[in-house]
């Protein structure tokens, strides 16, 4: 790494090698040159609804890191669902080393603009028209407690519940899912489910198995849908989202419905940090 140090300063700042900067100006679409093959972390944080993108935490927001592989064939999607939108990339000083994102923060400097379209292109699910409006009556008690006892987001785990069985605790495939949660009986077994027609035990296992898929993938929800429909052993062989298209239905089908039940109850869509 290179080393400077700016006026005003006692100790030299730690300037990032080009990898940081090529890896953050992926992330927001900027197009660059790609260094030599590594694993790379990025935060994605959240504060006020608004979401930016950052080579370290920022002090004030809620951050999960996500790792990105600078030399993978498309970058993730580390925004979500906002189209297309421009934004800044800044460049800020923190605990001595020089740090990039797309949040205005105190003492941040412009660094480059951009403008990035999200998501990648994913199509949409065919039946998505289909799906409904919210219900956030069936078994409003089972979901609160369950995403709270998981910590996993409520609205999320409805969408999926919602995806699988449309919340009939009675519901069985022809692969045999059983339930609200649409419980595979090996999944079922693993988390001590007795009755999988039962709809607390089936929500409280189906929020514990995604809680357990989103620890897996570093919190990143496509992943942890994809296996949630087509198994852990399918991501894996497939090094990501399985080429299914009932896959990729099912999780442009989940993304939607979580959108929509965060908006029923209340919860403000996230936006890019301006």
């Amino acid at each position: 790494m290179e080393s400077d140090a700016r006026p005003g300063t006692t100790m030299p700042l730690r300037r990032p090698a080009k990898h940081w900067l090529v890896l953050i100006a992926t992330a927001v679409g900027v197009a660059t040159v790609s260094p030599p093959a590594q694993a790379r972390t990025i935060y994605r944080c959240v504060r006020d609804g608004t979401v930016s993108l950052s080579t370290a935490p920022e002090p004030g927001s809620r951050c999960e890191a996500r790792q990105v592989d600078d030399n993978a064939v498309e970058s993730p999607n580390l925004w979500g669902d906002f189209g297309v939108f421009s934004g800044t990339l800044y460049e800020r000083e923190q605990d001595g080393t020089l740090v990039y994102g797309t949040r205005a923060l105190p003492g941040s400097r412009v660094y480059l603009k951009f403008t990035v379209t999200t998501p990648p292109g994913e199509p949409a699910h065919a039946g998505l028209g289909r799906v409904g409006r919210p219900r956030l009556e069936p078994h409003a008690s089972e979901f609160r407690a369950a995403a709270k006892a998981a910590g996993i987001e409520d609205a999320w785990l409805r969408a999926v519940a919602h995806a699988e069985s449309g919340f009939d605790a009675r519901a069985l495939s022809a692969k045999g899912a059983m339930g609200v949660m649409q419980l595979m009986p090996d999944v079922a077994a693993q988390y001590g489910v007795a009755d999988p027609f039962s709809a607390r035990q089936s929500i409280r296992a189906g929020a514990r198995h995604l809680r357990a898929l989103l620890t897996r993938y570093k919190g990143d929800h496509t992943l942890a849908a994809a296996a949630y429909n087509a198994g852990i052993g399918a991501v894996t062989r497939h090094g990501g989202v399985p080429p299914y298209r009932e896959t990729s239905e099912y999780i442009a089908k989940v993304r939607a419905l979580h959108a929509r039940y965060r908006e029923a109850m209340g919860i403000k869509p996230e936006r890019p940090a301006p």
